[in-house]
């Protein structure tokens, strides 16, 4: 069996984030980057998958050189090799694009990615990867096991979860709790130098989309103690303050 998994290089959880070139690029001065922690669980699950069943684990990423580092942990992890594609990720169809791309070359059996990016929240690349590779999509995804060429599969809904069957190929966007987190060892690491990291030009349309701007939510304002038993006074502020009633 054949497993993609596609992650993110987000910025750390703990980043003070602030914006250059008129609002409209992420200033990545002194930032951190990170696996995003829903691709996590989607690699943690994949590399389980390979030492039960032997299969290969391929990682990619559509970024630049500087997400190289969060390949190489994923590698350290346990991924066999890992395929950068050489191109700022700013559009979940361009991403998507890319990602079909290399599937179509190498057919894998499996394409894993976390529910969302962190740092976009769009949850659209997996379904769009689907339909370009005409194969089903499914998210989020909470259990995963495999029997043969079929996946059973759990999967949150709205008020509940759902149990599945569907056969291989698939597309799939990974949640907690379908694995736990894995964290490198010192031989990872070590080995994780020697697997191969390709880099590969973008394929494809350009983006369909750009950034106008961004802008940092309002900073919170002061706090008004109202007294318990003032309880007029506190829906006149809800009313003509805070505008909510």
């Amino acid at each position: 069996m054949k497993i993609l998994v596609c992650v993110t290089s987000v910025p750390d959880t703990t980043t003070k984030i602030a914006f250059t070139d008129n609002n409209t690029k992420l200033n990545k001065a002194g930032v951190t980057f990170i696996t995003g922690p829903y691709d996590d669980y989607a690699l943690a699950r994949a590399v389980e998958l390979k030492e039960k069943t032997g299969a290969s684990v391929t990682v990619l990423n559509v970024g630049e050189a500087d997400s190289e580092p969060v390949l190489r942990k994923c590698l350290a992890i346990g991924a066999d090799d890992a395929i950068r594609i050489n191109a700022e990720p700013t559009d979940a169809y361009f991403v998507a694009e890319q990602i079909a791309a290399i599937a179509k070359q190498n057919q894998y059996d499996l394409i894993l990615m976390g529910r969302e990016s962190i740092d976009f929240n769009g949850g659209q690349v997996h379904g769009i990867v689907g339909e370009m590779l005409n194969t089903p999509s499914i998210s989020p995804v909470m259990l995963l096991d495999i029997d043969g060429e079929t996946a059973k599969i759990t999967r949150e809904i709205e008020g509940g979860k759902e149990s599945l069957e569907a056969k291989l190929p698939l597309v799939l966007g990974c949640q907690e709790p379908i694995a736990e987190w894995k964290i490198p060892n010192m031989r990872g690491i070590m080995t994780a130098r020697t697997k191969p990291l390709n880099v590969v030009e973008p394929s494809g349309t350009d983006k369909l989309t750009t950034v106008a701007s961004y802008e940092l939510p309002a900073p919170r304002g002061a706090v008004k103690m109202i007294p318990a038993d003032e309880a007029e006074k506190l829906i006149q502020l809800l009313h003509s303050e805070a505008k909510v009633i």
